[in-house]
């Protein structure tokens, strides 16, 4: 074989690995993708049903329930203008109460409840993931934009 048939060969098998290696990395990126949905969201069907996503607000008063034989502790997450039912099994943080600002990851599930394998509280009286805290003024204001929307304005 020539010297720059060999070269050629060796240039050839550097662009397969590496273009297999980006495939590989594009694919664990977004396999790890998880968006923040606000209960507005989710209400009016913007949220995916087959992928994991995050949903944010307050803990709606009066709205927690623990099961008394296991860990499973279901409550409301609401964002003033619309609520989403949350069941989650494990461990809650130590901040976590009723009217708190809370961040669930998990997906939803065919009879509505969100189903979380993650809960997260704000850690202090001023700190509130900006994604919720954004999602509440707007719903107070009643402008929350369709998914559509917020895709146009990052492109």
């Amino acid at each position: 074989m020539k010297p720059r048939h060999k070269r050629a060969m060796a240039i050839l098998a550097g662009v397969a690995t590496l273009g297999v290696a980006t495939a590989l990395v594009l694919n664990a990126f977004q396999s790890n993708l998880v968006f923040f949905f606000s209960p507005t969201q989710v209400a009016s069907k913007e949220a995916p049903r087959d992928r994991a996503f995050r949903v944010g607000g307050l803990v709606e008063a009066g709205s927690l329930q623990r099961d008394p034989n296991g860990l499973t502790v279901r409550f409301v997450v609401t964002d003033t203008a619309k609520t989403v039912p949350v069941s989650y099994t494990g461990m809650l943080p130590d901040l976590f109460q009723e009217g708190k600002g809370v961040v669930a990851q998990g997906k939803l599930g065919p009879d509505g409840v969100f189903v979380a394998e993650q809960v997260l509280a704000k850690h202090d009286e001023n700190y509130m993931p900006p994604e919720a805290a954004d999602a509440l003024a707007k719903a107070k204001q009643g402008q929350m934009p369709s998914l559509q929307q917020q895709m146009g304005a990052r492109q």
